[in-house]
């Protein structure tokens, strides 16, 4: 009797949930991704900051299922599904599956100026953390060089657009860089020539926050000199900074924080989706009138008990791939699976050094406590205990010495040639 096959698109904390939940069944498992990693994704910006290694915060999807044997890692692309052949068409080969978990996730959006991309770049993948890692300390770099204390300014502004939590960790940890930490290290640049800005279309940050801890966030954040401009929309990113709906920031460094897209995979369900690409799924996480292909994670609008969608977060998208990844293991049958429920474990941001907000089962923390905390949570979830282990060495170091260890700039190949 053949196996029933299983197909796993994504290898985020989605899919990889997924696929430990069916590691030790009899179903043959393919997981794909275009990378052959799983990202920790939360604590990117650490890499992006220069805080943390790549090697820190992701480990091999392979490494991770080397024991089981009914599990099999590609890495390769999907281009589309077809749903009446029951094939994932790659950009190599295609595969058959009985069942589909799509845990495609979300790449940046630019609300239809994705010119935008190449002057601001996002924080989704460990090549857009490199990326900007190396952008911040390249604009170090030539700001040192630099001469005209009117041309250094561009590559000692900062700004970053968008006030959700992955914005707000960015300001507070480049704040935390550009005006401490690598300031010792140059002698023609001081922390007084930095500026940092967060534009926020929104009249406030964290706005999936409670005000208190909203208002905290704020003030933590001008405390460390960043300059928040809220109720302000950008109209357009060139070359030379980012322009407003009331004036013009001259900077060399802007980063984008502000919107999300699912992947186009999606689209070739042929299914209802919202306006950002969400698949609308039913209450099991499977598709309308398909009940073996689930969507999970970024690329699914999941309505909660309560009636409103399950954040895009990393918690929501474990949930749901220990919840499909049950389904599929044990075969249950579509009437008798029951409804997803998203159990909200808590929200947490850090804004630096010992400075946090955290609201966990309606308790609100901030400071040191909601730090604390923020650390103990992202080191239990980091697969392996090498990771745990080495980012825990990582953060005591910073918080003794205010030194960040990752501080090289290595270029591509091509432009090491010129």
């Amino acid at each position: 009797m053949d196996k029933h096959r299983v197909v796993i698109i994504g290898g985020g904390f989605g899919g990889l949930n997924a696929a430990l939940e069916m590691k030790n069944s009899s179903l043959e498992i393919t997981i794909v991704d275009k990378t052959n990693y799983h990202l920790f994704q939360p604590l990117l910006y650490q890499v992006a900051t220069a805080a943390l290694s790549p090697a820190d915060i992701a480990v091999p999807i392979r490494a991770v299922f080397s024991k089981n044997k009914n599990i099999k890692v590609l890495m390769d692309e999907v281009v589309s599904i077809d749903r009446v052949k029951r094939k994932v068409i790659l950009k190599h080969g295609e595969l058959e599956f009985d069942s589909l978990v799509i845990s495609s996730g979300s790449s940046h959006s630019y609300f239809a100026n994705d010119n935008w991309e190449q002057f601001a770049p996002g924080l989704k993948t460990l090549s857009d953390g490199l990326l900007i890692r190396e952008k911040i300390l390249k604009s170090l770099e030539l700001a040192e060089k630099e001469t005209d204390k009117f041309e250094r300014r561009k590559y000692l502004t900062f700004v970053i657009v968008g006030g959700g939590p992955t914005g707000v960790e960015m300001a507070g940890a480049i704040a935390e860089i550009a005006k401490k930490s690598l300031m010792r290290d140059f002698r023609n640049i001081n922390a007084g020539e930095t500026k940092i800005y967060l534009v926020e279309a929104l009249s406030g940050i964290l706005s999936a926050y409670p005000d208190e801890l909203s208002s905290k966030a704020q003030k933590s954040l001008e405390t460390m000199g960043v300059e928040l401009k809220l109720n302000t929309k950008v109209i357009d990113i060139n070359q030379d900074g980012v322009r407003t709906e009331k004036e013009f920031l001259d900077t060399t460094n802007v980063i984008w924080a502000a919107g999300n897209t699912v992947s186009p995979i999606v689209k070739s369900l042929n299914i209802e989706t919202d306006r950002t690409g969400r698949a609308r799924v039913n209450e099991d996480l499977s598709i309308k009138d398909d009940p073996d292909i689930f969507v999970i994670g970024d690329a699914a609008l999941v309505i909660n008990i309560d009636g409103k969608a399950v954040p895009g977060v990393a918690q929501g998208a474990i949930q749901e791939g220990k919840f499909v990844g049950k389904i599929i293991s044990k075969q249950i049958p579509a009437n008798e699976r029951g409804k997803f429920v998203y159990v909200n474990k808590g929200n947490m941001a850090t804004i630096g050094r010992a400075k946090a907000v955290a609201e966990i089962k309606g308790l609100k923390l901030s400071g040191f406590i909601a730090w604390a905390f923020w650390c103990f949570i992202h080191i239990f979830f980091l697969i392996g205990f090498r990771n745990r282990f080495r980012v825990m060495l990582e953060w005591i170091w910073y918080y003794v010495t205010f030194k960040h260890g990752i501080r090289l700039i290595v270029g591509t190949q091509h432009e090491r040639k010129n």
